[in-house]
């Protein structure tokens, strides 16, 4: 049997499946290999990620079958991961979303309050860069100048 046969089968099964659970989005399903191809990470990521309780997908017939909130859920750790969030704190963000999108303005609140903080460190990381590149230039000109002067 072909790959590909094997995958709509699988792909067809668990639409059976989720068709019992209203809660589920039902729209598109995901295998791992194409969730790879997208966000371009490897299966051992995203086997990573659900070890750590980030994504949650269903099996059907032994394989892993990830919805669209699995797919958006990918999006944001990458995202998160991207301007230096730990995992302790994109799973706390996850985590507030809830079932049904109900924990949605806590997220948002969390999301203010963590890049309120990470700009105010990025600003004072910029004014120590600032003041340590104008010494070494100050350093730089004097050096410059005595090598001048003895060369003279």
């Amino acid at each position: 049997m072909s790959s590909d046969l094997l995958e709509r089968k699988r792909k067809a099964a668990a639409r059976e499946v989720l068709s019992e659970s209203a809660s589920a989005p039902q729209d598109q399903l995901f295998g791992i290999t194409e969730l790879c191809e997208e966000f371009g990470v490897s299966p051992r990521a995203i086997r990573f990620y659900e070890d750590k309780d980030l994504l949650h997908p269903r099996r059907v017939n032994g394989a892993r079958v990830y919805t669209q909130r699995d797919r958006a859920r990918m999006k944001i750790i990458l995202r998160a991961k991207a301007i230096g969030s730990s995992l302790s704190e994109i799973k706390q963000y996850l985590d507030l979303y809830g079932n049904h999108g109900e924990g949605r303005t806590r997220q948002l609140q969390f999301t203010l309050e963590r890049t309120d903080a990470a700009i105010a460190e990025l600003e004072q990381k910029r004014a120590h860069i600032d003041a340590t590149l104008a010494e070494l230039r100050l350093i730089n000109e004097t050096v410059r100048r005595q090598l001048a002067g003895r060369e003279s």
